[in-house]
This record gives structure tokens, sequence and C-alpha cells, in this order.
């Protein structure tokens, strides 16, 4: 598939883009829309989407420049250019969740409500997000035989984009269950999201050959298991404080 879905005055516009745009677009519809049913100011929650949105950006790339120095050191062109790829989910949630809670302490408004709010708007941008590492053949798995494989450079593998997104798409509609049927305090969705989507991606990176690496160990599933453990902690702290 070509990655480039289009020009505009000579200037390719990209499949990546589009289906990170998308996403942003309907996960921000999604927020406002309840933000109307929880009564939560609309406002406050688009000004604070115009700041952690652009940050998200910046926070999935520079997660993985840095993981990446060898090949990104002495050249700022190549670390600013994300055309074709190079952003990493991890890095996107720790940047857009810090603007957040500057955000809203400078604003005085809880950021747990804001985050419950938002929470299944950010797994839905990312199922949406995957595609586009279809379409630039990247986030792929090893070498399988399985007859659901795709082929990458005349090799059948696991196509753990899809994996992902489809294992992104339940915990969606399971937040959403969940906010409007069980949530006891605020916060409960948001480490739920953090929880579900990491034991998800736990098991998916180990299957993919592009992982980013620190020594041995995949970093994503460093990370996964440390947001397993302390959404969850908190999450049962909170309960049990009713806080």
């Amino acid at each position: 598939m070509n990655p480039i879905a289009f020009e505009i005055f000579g200037v390719g516009v990209r499949w990546y883009g589009i289906f990170i745009a998308t996403g942003m677009v309907l996960g921000t519809i999604l927020a406002i829309k309840e933000s109307k049913r929880v009564g939560f100011d609309e406002e406050e929650l688009i000004n604070m989407l115009l700041f952690a949105i652009p940050m998200a950006i910046v926070g999935a790339r520079l997660y993985y420049v840095i993981f990446q120095w060898d090949y990104y050191q002495g050249d700022i062109m190549k670390m600013i250019n994300i055309r074709s790829g190079g952003l990493a989910i991890h890095g996107g949630i720790i940047g857009s969740v810090l603007t957040a809670i500057i955000f809203c302490k400078v604003r005085g408004i809880s950021f747990w409500k804001v985050a419950d709010i938002t929470a299944p708007s950010i797994i839905l941008g990312q199922a949406i997000g995957r595609w586009g590492n279809f379409v630039n053949q990247e986030a792929y798995g090893r070498e399988t035989d399985l007859p659901w494989a795709i082929t990458v450079e005349g090799v059948n593998v696991h196509p753990t984009f899809l994996y992902e997104s489809i294992w992104n798409v339940l915990v969606f509609i399971f937040l959403l269950w969940y906010r409007k049927n069980k949530k006891e305090v605020e916060g409960e969705v948001f480490l739920l999201y953090l929880a579900f989507y990491s034991v998800g991606r736990f098991f998916i990176e180990g299957l993919r050959t592009d992982s980013l690496m620190y020594g041995p160990f995949r970093v994503a599933q460093l990370i996964s298991i440390g947001l397993i453990v302390v959404s969850l902690g908190v999450f049962f702290v909170k309960r049990k404080r009713k806080m």
C-alpha cells in the first residue's frame, strides 16, 4: 500500500498522519459529548486538549528518539521528521498526562474527572492510529504461518498492529460500559485504561521485532509492568478511601 494518500501542492499527505488525525478528532468529539453528559465545562476540556494533544505528539516523538539515540544523534531534521513514523505511544501518554496535570492544577479543576472523561477517547485514538503502522509496514511481529499473517518483505509475520488495535477496541468498549455502570470514585476509568491497555501491550510487544530496547529488555514491557502495578495500586487505594 502506498504510504502517501494524496498530494496537496506537491506535498504528500501520508496515511499515517490521516489515521492519527482521525483518531484525535473522533476522540475529541467523544470527550466533548461525555463532558456535556457529566456537566463538565466543555470549554475547559477543549482548552486542555489544545495543550495536551500537541504535547502528546512531542512526548511520543521524544520518547522514540531517546531510545533510538544512536540513529538520531547529531541530526535535528531526522529527530523532528515524523512523517514516516516513529511515535511511541507510551511517550504520548506521558506527555499528555503531565500536561493535563499541570493544566488542571493551574485552572483549579479535578485531574481525575478530566482523566475519566478522556480515557476512552485515548484508547480509541490508539486503536485507529495503529493502522498507520500497517501502511508504513512497521510494528509487525516475528515470522508465523498463521492464516491471518501479513506479508512484509516476502515473509509472513504476525500483524501485531492489528492485535493491538483489536485489543484497544475491546478496552474502549469495556471503559464505556464501566464508566456508565460501575464507577464509584473519580479516576477509576482512567486507571483501568492504563492497566488493561498495558496488559495487552505487554503480551503483544513480546511478538514484535522492532521493540525499543533497554539492554536486554523491551522498554514497552517494562513500562507496561510498571503501569499495571501503579494503576491498580492507586485504583484500590482510591476505592478504599473513596477519594
